[in-house]
């Protein structure tokens, strides 16, 4: 029959053996060296014969235990106490060592123990062997881990009811968005200002889409990897429905290369992406120009990255970068970039504006105007 899998071999260092010639000529001799070797040591510990009787334990057993010597040495092992250590797997474990020269490695035991209750005990065990076939002595240290697993399954509740509570903030978030664009929204429309009316637009279009953001975000786990290309494909749809449709005769593009970054820097660079597109398609393309194409890009070269939005228009005015006197889109990117640890640069020329936010640097491997 084949052993479970807390049974091994060891590695030659960690066999303990006798040199040829020195022996034990009795069962007293060798229980008096095991009774020096295991009360040096602060686990509770047993030495067992070939047949599974204790040979010996050590003083950290009995104080764990509550018991006596009497009631330990010489008896079989599964006899012990009320019978707690009496497991067919442990037994199957523990008599295949000795045969195999093998090792027995944290095999975990949840059992009722008289005197001290409900406990968690990590086994691990090996034997003892000697070269001219005389019997073989099984060390079996027990680790009380009860604590340590209460604390683990403390934790995973606590994160359990962290996750609950996520979710349910995220649900009130979405709902909470989509409150305030429908109060933009009629706000907008019995605006009396002309530029009032704009710029509740505006909000009412950004809104909106931090709420796609939000909802492409959904369901995923804090400090899970997003993976970049389908988050950042969908977000585009997103706003190309919402922005362009049928009536303007402009294409949004996505060109991710492989890459997957943290949620909290997917929403980072979903905003970063959003406030440069809807720039793009308010001021780049005026009139009914039929060539409009938007190019939303990422190039990965660990650790180093870069996030490029490119247009083939007319231009941003230059006083849109204007750092001296940022507008809010501006100071949007600058401070979602500087969390990302990334800088922005920007270039505007007869081919039209591309503004790239990259983390550190690396060589430029092709031209990111949409001409070339």
């Amino acid at each position: 029959m084949e052993a479970p899998n807390w049974l091994g071999h060891p590695f030659a260092a960690e066999i303990l053996a006798l040199p040829k010639g020195q022996h034990f000529t009795n069962i007293d001799h060798r229980g008096a060296l095991a009774q020096a070797i295991v009360d040096t040591i602060r686990e509770p510990l047993l030495v067992l014969d070939k047949d599974l009787h204790v040979v010996t334990a050590n003083r950290s057993f009995y104080l764990m235990f509550g018991m006596k010597r009497q009631d330990v040495q010489g008896r079989p092992l599964f006899a012990l106490g009320e019978g707690q250590w009496n497991i067919a797997e442990l037994r199957l474990l523990l008599e295949s060592i000795a045969p195999r020269h093998a090792v027995m490695e944290a095999y975990e035991v949840e059992q009722e123990f008289s005197g001290i209750g409900r406990r968690t005990m990590l086994l691990n065990a090996r034997s003892v062997f000697y070269e001219e076939n005389y019997d073989a002595t099984i060390l079996l240290a027990i680790e009380d881990i009860t604590e340590q697993r209460a604390k683990e399954r403390e934790l995973q509740e606590l994160l359990q009811h962290k996750e609950l509570l996520l979710q349910e903030m995220q649900h009130r978030v979405a709902n909470s968005l989509q409150i305030i664009a429908g109060i933009l929204r009629i706000k907008a429309r019995t605006a009396r200002s002309e530029e009032t009316r704009l710029h509740l637009h505006d909000a009412h279009q950004r809104v909106m889409l931090v709420a796609a953001i939000q909802q492409h975000l959904h369901g995923s786990k804090p400090g899970t990897t997003i993976a970049l290309g389908p988050y950042l494909s969908q977000l585009c749809e997103t706003l190309a429905a919402s922005m362009v449709g049928d009536r303007r005769p402009v294409s949004l593009k996505v060109h991710v290369e492989s890459g997957a970054v943290t949620s909290s820097h997917a929403v980072s660079m979903g905003l970063i992406v959003t406030e440069l597109v809807i720039n793009a398609l308010k001021h780049a393309f005026p009139g009914d120009r039929s060539d409009g194409t938007v190019v939303v890009a990422y190039e990965l070269a660990e650790p180093n990255w870069r996030l490029t939005v490119s247009d083939n228009g007319i231009g941003l005015p230059e006083s849109h970068f204007d750092k001296t006197n940022p507008g809010l889109g501006t100071t949007i990117i600058e401070a979602l970039a500087k969390q990302l640890d990334a800088r922005v640069d920007v270039v505007m020329d007869s081919l039209g504006t591309s503004v790239s936010v990259t983390h550190a640097s690396f060589a430029v491997r092709y031209s990111m105007h949409l001409s070339q």
